[in-house]
């Protein structure tokens, strides 16, 4: 093998610092991915990989949104069951209040005072109706219409079923003079059952719809985390392998340093042969 000893053309440095630079290069890789968390940062990592991961963040975006209305939804069925539940819960006391208006061997001074709180329960009903209102939207009142929701990313809806007779009804009952012990038993078996037999209804609907958002919110939570998981298996970085070569290469670059710096001490050694 032939010795170059030219002190124009120095092989040995430029075999190093070809060396070096690629060492460089790689630290370089390396030490992006320990700072980022991503082996795929950008395209210029890998054009591919970034394209299809791009993809799938935006989809993990629109899917965020979609759980953002089926949340926002399930508040809204939500206090209308409140509110439906607290109407349920006091028609025990108008039904009570109805028994006794029925019974006819009760005072003129006593069915006033009844009179009264059957009026006052009515009256609270209605406010509980009123009051079962989220982000503007309401499900029980006369003027209610029922709410769609997206339910993924193919544009399937949801639906929470406006129940307008609640209110309807009761302002039926409301309506109604109570002056008579026949009239109040014709109440019971009438506007009173029949308000009774809609908030059932407005209950098992709603709660059944309520269900329902619930069980697609859980869903697409987990198709969400999944898609999570896929998007790291293509651009997170394996820290501790990332952290290993680190040093590695580290180690590499120092010692092609000292390698280059011999080699350019070579022009000086055959310049001492003519001092």
């Amino acid at each position: 093998m032939s010795i170059n000893n030219s002190v124009f053309t120095n092989p040995s440095a430029f075999t190093a610092l070809r060396s070096l630079n690629k060492i460089n290069q790689r630290l370089d890789v390396t030490q992006n991915r320990v700072s980022t968390g991503l082996k795929v940062a950008s395209s210029l990592d890998d054009a591919s990989a970034f394209a299809v991961a791009q993809g799938i963040r935006g989809e993990i975006r629109a899917l965020d949104s979609v759980i953002q209305g089926l949340n926002n939804s399930k508040a809204v069925g939500k206090v209308a069951v409140a509110g439906a539940t607290a109407v349920s819960d006091l028609m025990i006391d108008i039904r009570q209040k109805l028994t006794e208006l029925a019974n006819s061997s009760i005072s003129t001074a006593q069915r006033t005072i009844i009179l009264n709180d059957y009026g006052e329960l009515l009256s609270q009903a209605a406010n509980f109706v009123t009051n079962a209102t989220y982000n503007g939207f309401e499900l029980l009142t006369s003027g209610a219409t029922s709410v769609n929701t997206l339910a993924n990313l193919g544009g399937a809806q949801l639906t929470l079923t406006a129940q307008p007779n609640v209110k309807n009804h009761l302002r039926s009952l409301a309506g109604i003079t109570i002056n008579t012990a026949v009239n109040a038993q014709s109440v019971i078996v009438g506007q009173f059952t029949t308000l009774e037999a809609t908030v059932g209804a407005a209950l098992g609907t709603i709660g059944a719809e309520v269900r329902a958002l619930d069980l697609q919110t859980g869903f697409l939570e987990e198709l969400r985390d999944t898609s999570q998981v896929g998007l790291g298996n293509i651009v997170d970085a394996d820290l501790a392998r990332e952290s290993a070569k680190l040093t590695s290469q580290q180690i590499q670059q120092e010692l092609s340093v000292q390698t280059l710096s011999i080699a350019n001490t070579r022009p000086q050694t055959i310049l001492s042969l003519f001092r």
